[in-house]
């Protein structure tokens, strides 16, 4: 048993360690607050903030009672361990050993949150599809890729909202907008920000022929509301259009959607999916901010590199996952290197090992 002992006292200093890396005294302090304020009478007075806030709550409830789970279970442990020795049992030593190893492989994947804790990471996400040369092998592909983020999302009960869209010419999507909301969302999915390339048997070819298809992911964090982002109204542009549905036909009969540009960046943001002409106008410059805060943070990242020396330019556009369902089955992580044949399990959305393999890869660059 004082193998056993002993392996549970040091998981107890890492687990102590990480909680104080996580600042889960922290998150307690804040659940405190948020509890006191959802027992305010006027609390549902604004029932989009309390949504927020009800949200916000329950998050950092489930992370707390994770962390604290585990603290209590470590210190059961460690006080059967003591019993034992001086009062041996083999059933139960058996039943100490599993345990044990069981909370191991707890914290590690519990451990994992320290590879998301760069500034954006808790936040929510904004990505943009864009289908490459091809056609409508292209743009299938386009929204393949769009469905296989979106069901990763709403695995995990994030939001998804598809903010615009610009449909193929048969099928799939040539653009795409779409806001994901949900705590870690920007850290796991910017493991998907670029170019992924699919080869496959055509659906849309007669003589059955195999194809190469290119899509693209950006993805960028939503910036919060507080984030001052100074923009004058000279530099921008704005446009009103209808709504556009599937060959160009129109879904609604006002000029409610809208199209921002903001000049000095050449940067354009469109939405046509809220009901009203001021929600587009609300929604497209909430990720117009977004992308001139990402932009300024590049800049800045971009100086201090200079500084040292050393300055690589963005890759967005390198390709960075293969997908082969034809003549074998291959998902492959060019970067990480992480592979598996199980093509369908990544198509439906069941992304947490390639995700997890990229951001261990991306901590030890």
């Amino acid at each position: 048993m004082k193998e056993e002992i002993k392996q549970l006292q040091e998981l107890k200093e890492k687990v102590e360690s990480t909680w104080e890396l996580l600042k889960i005294d922290n998150l307690k302090i804040e659940q405190e607050k948020l509890e006191q304020g959802m027992q305010s009478p006027d609390f549902w007075s604004d029932a989009e903030k309390a949504k927020n806030v009800s949200k916000r709550y329950d998050e950092i409830k489930q992370e707390v009672q994770v962390w604290e789970k585990l603290k209590a279970e470590i210190n059961e442990l460690i006080e059967l361990g003591n019993e034992l020795e001086n009062s041996p049992d083999e059933q139960l030593q058996e039943e100490l050993k599993k345990r044990t190893q069981d909370l191991f492989t707890k914290f590690e994947k519990l451990e994992f949150y320290l590879l998301l804790g760069s500034k954006y990471d808790k936040g929510n996400a904004i990505l943009t599809f864009t289908a490459g040369s091809g056609g409508t092998e292209a743009q299938d592909w386009a929204e393949m890729i769009r469905r296989m983020v979106m069901r990763f999302a709403e695995d995990r009960n994030w939001d998804v909202e598809i903010i615009d869209e610009s449909l193929g010419t048969e099928t799939g999507v040539k653009s795409s907008l779409v806001r994901i909301e949900g705590r870690y969302a920007y850290g796991y999915l910017q493991a998907l920000s670029g170019t992924h390339r699919l080869v496959r048997i055509s659906p849309f070819d007669a003589e059955k022929m195999r194809h190469t298809s290119f899509a693209s992911i950006e993805i960028i964090p939503e910036v919060e509301e507080e984030v001052d982002i100074e923009i004058d109204p000279k530099d921008l542009r704005i446009d009103t259009f209808m709504s556009g549905g599937k060959g160009g036909q129109s879904v609604n009969t006002t000029y409610s959607a809208v199209r921002i540009v903001h000049i000095p960046t050449g940067i354009t943001v469109q939405c046509q999916n809220e009901r009203s002409q001021l929600q587009n106008k609300d929604t497209a410059m909430k990720v117009l901010k977004s992308k001139l805060q990402i932009l300024k943070d590049e800049e800045l990242e971009k100086e201090k590199q200079e500084l040292r020396g050393v300055y690589k330019s963005a890759e967005w556009g390198n390709q960075i996952i293969s997908y082969v369902l034809h003549p074998y089955k291959m998902v492959k992580d060019l970067r990480s290197k992480y592979e598996t044949a199980d093509t369908d399990k990544i198509l439906d959305g069941g992304l947490t090992e390639l995700m997890e393999s990229f951001l261990r890869w991306k901590k030890g660059q």
